[in-house]
């Protein structure tokens, strides 16, 4: 998982460090190495802009540093580096499981509406997430309001049974919207804590589809709107998330399939070209595979072992 992008790092902290020692840092120390250090942020999806902003901030803290003798200079440049990383993975974002929690007993329950292309298993991860909440103690609606792909209805009726939650569905070719807005009302008047609005698939240069998000968005006014990105995209996922972000808002993202991701560039770009919150990573197939996006673990496992 990751190894491409662990091992850019590593051989820049490497390379840096040999030109390092028992001097000060200067301009031309850093350039020539941060100059290959982009070009193996590229081969591991980096974007190309963030590879440029990423290689810019490791850059202001390397140079005039001086490695003291008896330091160990490939812990001090990987310092510099890890803080150039938290600076851009390190965006807080909402924990969904609490926002639920403190909207229990209120007049209107939390709702999350999820955005996404095909194929990047947003369904699963709503019920990934479902599970979590249920775990918590939290029962959420789910609400299918892809009335658009064949098959769509009942896979997410599957998990709802498995789950044990509420589903509220719609015909197939019946207005999304109006699925969504059953399943707010149906949660408010049985004491619901919160409602997952699953939408369908849609490219992100389909207008017709983004101009159906934006009517689902303007009818239940939803708390937290959620791109789910597949990080085995690559810089695909980060155009679908400027396009997402500038056709209907995006609150924050869940990157899928990083557990088979051995490039690791798509959360580094995401948080970067956005500027917003990744809020969950999916690690595999299981309910249990949803995990809460700590930055400094995912900072630690990329950096060399030291």
């Amino acid at each position: 998982m990751l190894d491409r992008l662990r091992s850019a790092l590593s051989d820049a902290i490497k390379s840096l460090a040999s030109r390092a020692l028992r001097k000060t840092i200067t301009e031309e120390d850093v350039d020539e190495v941060l100059e290959e250090l982009k070009l193996r942020l590229l081969e591991s999806e980096v974007a190309f802009e963030v590879a440029e902003k990423l290689a810019e901030r490791v850059k202001q803290r390397l140079v005039g540093l001086t490695v003291e003798r008896g330091w160990d200079a490939e812990k001090a440049i990987a310092s510099a580096l890890r803080e150039a990383l938290l600076e851009v993975l390190g965006r807080p974002g909402p924990d969904l499981v609490e926002e639920a929690k403190r909207r229990c007993g209120g007049e209107r329950p939390l709702v999350v509406v999820f955005l996404g292309v095909n194929g990047v298993g947003k369904t699963t991860t709503i019920a990934k997430l479902a599970y979590l909440m249920k775990r918590s103690g939290v029962t959420p609606v789910l609400a299918a309001a892809d009335t658009f792909r064949a098959g769509a209805q009942e896979q997410i009726e599957a998990h709802a049974s498995r789950l044990g939650v509420p589903l509220v569905k719609g015909r197939y070719g019946s207005d999304p919207a109006s699925v969504a807005f059953n399943a707010v009302e149906y949660a408010r008047a049985r004491n619901y804590c919160v409602v997952l609005v699953d939408t369908a698939g849609r490219m992100h240069v389909d207008y017709d589809l983004m101009g159906e998000m934006r009517k689902i968005v303007r009818v239940v006014k939803p708390d937290f709107k959620v791109l789910v990105v597949d990080a085995l995209t690559g810089n695909d996922a980060v155009e679908q998330a400027r396009r997402f972000n500038e056709e209907v808002g995006v609150d924050g993202f869940i990157i899928t399939k990083v557990d088979s991701d051995v490039k690791g560039g798509v959360a580094v770009s995401i948080a970067e070209a956005t500027g917003k919150p990744i809020l969950y990573l999916g690690m595999g197939q299981r309910y249990e595979d949803l995990q809460r996006f700590d930055p400094e673990k995912l900072v630690d496992s990329i950096l060399p072992e030291r």
